[in-house]
């Protein structure tokens, strides 16, 4: 089972039981399981206009989590990405309705409309106003005769849901509803499908690309095209986006479609806000994970033109859970480092030889970025390639401000390089390294022996020793060989590197949590760093 689900028949109801039961009695449901599944407002009187809407279940946390005061009335649930039975959304209608009458929010599927259509009408039968309007904001395929509903549909949620918790009645809130709508702009992108529980994933986007314009079903976008990036990934997004767009004040809804990971989304969200469209948006909603398909890996933009009173409307506080709330854009005020924290650099001094060789051992750990990641990924987190690599560029971005002619100062500042741009232990531990070396030096001692007391320091200080399976296993026996010569010295770390492949214990650093099968066989990515770059030296 690749989902934390029980009965695949029961996945709805106990999605929504668990939903209740976490909302501190601010929802309830109808009667009716298995087929009818309708969540509702606990506080709900029925004096003001109702919104009902909902549809398929894998959207989590629409549509039951955007129900409560302020947003909607009820969410009538149906089976995963399938539309809920008439019988089950005029329930939810004949539930919530008083005399202000009912506004119906439909996503345009044929599913939807039809449910959704009927049980209205089958409501006026009953004697109850109801209006229901149809959200079709996808602009990935143009020429499509009836656009999907997609996250936009969210915005039609929040505006008219505060306008009729103010009092608003039925015509005005569904003239707003469909100003929104036809306001809306939404495209999708995806590097992957969703996997359906019980069902087959269709693997149609191949590693390295990404599709756009997809629905929330999976259902096929308006073509695929080469991943690149965020930035690159929001320009295409952006093209069809901005193609008829009114160039007016608009806010965005940055939607998680379900497995993109929460850095990933800051990265899109600035990336969004520095584009050509950028400069049309004063709000922003999320970046969260609003109107999800399963675990799509993948990311969808909304776009509301904003008219007079939206931004109030979006910004009223609401009781509905997965509401995340509306932000203005604003460019942020860069704080000054606490005093003691700004470094005291030696002046820079140029040494071409000096910064040939730095240069140099950058570009080995620079190379060997992928094969480190691959090692550590086996006994860490598998960062340590990227770890290195980035302080090697760092470093090598820096060359020109350091003392490059002063090895003693230029040991501190390296160390002081580091701490500010590696991170996780290893930047501390290397700083530590060319900082006591850096004191060595200055009392005279050779540069082997400056060396060796910087890992001296290193190990007082990390608690690593030879046998702990790190660096240091490489790193020891090739400072103490380094005094005989620098071929001795490599062939001492490739030595001390392969030994690690034998140890199935760490007592240091990530490796230390992992079991013996895990290890065995795999040499420590930090010393493997250390042979690597003494086998370049003595080359």
């Amino acid at each position: 089972m690749q989902h934390f689900i029980n009965e695949k028949e029961n996945m709805v109801t106990d999605a929504i039981d668990g939903t209740i039961a976490a909302s501190g009695g601010k929802l309830t449901r109808l009667d009716g399981y298995p087929h009818i599944r309708v969540v509702v407002r606990s506080d709900w009187d029925k004096s003001k206009v109702a919104l009902v809407s909902g549809g398929g279940s894998g959207h989590e946390p629409a549509h039951a989590g955007f129900v409560g005061k302020g947003m909607l009335t009820a969410a009538v649930c149906g089976d995963v990405f399938a539309s809920p039975s008439v019988d089950a959304v005029l329930a939810g209608i004949l539930a919530v309705t008083g005399p202000a009458g009912c506004l119906l929010i439909v996503k345009n599927y044929t599913g939807d409309r039809l449910n959704f259509g009927l049980a209205a009408e089958r409501a006026r039968a009953f004697g109850h106003k109801v209006s229901m309007v149809i959200v079709d904001d996808d602009v990935a395929l143009p020429h499509l005769p009836q656009a999907r509903g997609v996250a936009g549909t969210l915005f039609v949620h929040k505006i008219s849901g505060a306008m009729a918790e103010n009092g608003a009645n039925l015509e005005a809130c569904t003239l707003a509803a469909e100003r929104v709508i036809k306001s809306t702009r939404t495209i999708g992108m995806s590097l992957d499908t969703c996997t359906v529980p019980g069902s087959l994933k269709e693997d149609r986007i191949p590693h390295g690309m990404a599709e756009l314009g997809l629905g929330i079903h999976g259902e096929a976008g308006v073509e695929q095209i080469a991943s690149n990036g965020a930035a690159d990934a929001i320009a295409k997004m952006a093209e069809k986006l901005i193609d008829g767009m009114p160039k007016t004040p608009h806010v965005a809804l940055i939607n998680n479609l379900g497995a993109a990971s929460c850095l990933e989304m800051s990265i899109l969200t600035n990336s969004l806000l520095n584009s050509d469209l950028g400069r049309y948006i004063r709000h922003v909603v999320g970046p969260d994970a609003m109107m999800t398909a399963l675990d799509m890996h993948g990311f969808s933009i909304s776009l509301l033109e904003l008219a007079n009173g939206d931004e109030a409307h979006l910004a009223q506080a609401v009781e509905a859970s997965a509401w995340p709330g509306i932000n203005a854009v604003s460019q942020p005020s860069i704080l000054p480092l606490p005093d003691g924290l700004s470094p005291i650099r030696a002046p820079a001094s140029a040494h071409e030889a000096t910064k040939a060789f730095l240069t140099s051992c950058c570009q080995v750990l620079i190379d060997s970025e992928a094969d480190l990641n691959t090692l550590d990924a086996k006994s860490g987190d598998g960062d340590t390639g990227s770890t290195l690599a980035g302080a090697s560029r760092a470093l090598i971005g820096a060359m020109d401000t350091l003392p490059l002619a002063d090895h003693t100062q230029l040991y501190r500042a390296i160390g002081l390089e580091l701490s500010q741009t590696m991170g996780g232990s290893s930047g501390v531990l290397l700083a530590i390294f060319f900082a006591a070396a850096g004191d060595a030096s200055s009392s005279g001692l050779a540069m082997s022996d400056a060396l060796r007391k910087g890992l001296d320091r290193m190990r007082v200080i990390g608690g690593a020793n030879p046998g702990d399976r790190t660096m240091v296993d490489a790193l020891l026996p090739a400072l103490d060989a380094l005094n005989t010569s620098m071929a001795a010295a490599a062939t001492a770390a490739r030595k001390g590197a392969d030994y690690t492949a034998t140890l199935t214990s760490a007592k240091a650093g990530r490796a230390s949590y992992i079991n013996a099968e895990q290890l065995e066989g795999h040499i420590d990515p930090g010393a493997e760093a250390v042979a690597r770059l003494f086998e370049h030296l003595a080359a």
